[in-house]
């Protein structure tokens, strides 16, 4: 179980192969200058809400893995995830499409 952070605030647990498709996604578009909102469900020990943060080239981001190898990529996954961050409501977590 990786871990995504954001700014030395927010922070969410996400599975390493998710959190690799996430940040192959997110740098993407930061490279492209394209600013974008992201969206996850928070634990439900912590109320079970969601949190969501603006996602910009200034961003202070860690993306922290468990494992020590890169998980194959399923690039339906990379697309699902690209039109979600590229939609007003922004970046969330999908469920990885078969390949």
């Amino acid at each position: 179980m990786g871990r995504f952070m954001y700014n030395r605030g927010p922070r969410v647990d996400v599975e390493d192969r998710a959190l690799n498709h996430l940040q192959l996604v997110m740098t993407a578009k930061l490279r492209r200058g394209e600013p974008f909102p992201f969206t996850w469900r928070d634990d439900l020990s912590l109320g079970g809400g969601r949190t969501t943060v603006w996602v910009h080239p200034a961003s202070a981001l860690v993306f922290s893995f468990t494992g020590p190898r890169s998980p194959d990529i399923n690039r339906n996954w990379l697309r699902d995830l690209a039109v979600t961050a590229s939609q007003p409501g922004g970046l969330y977590l999908t469920p990885e499409p078969a390949r």
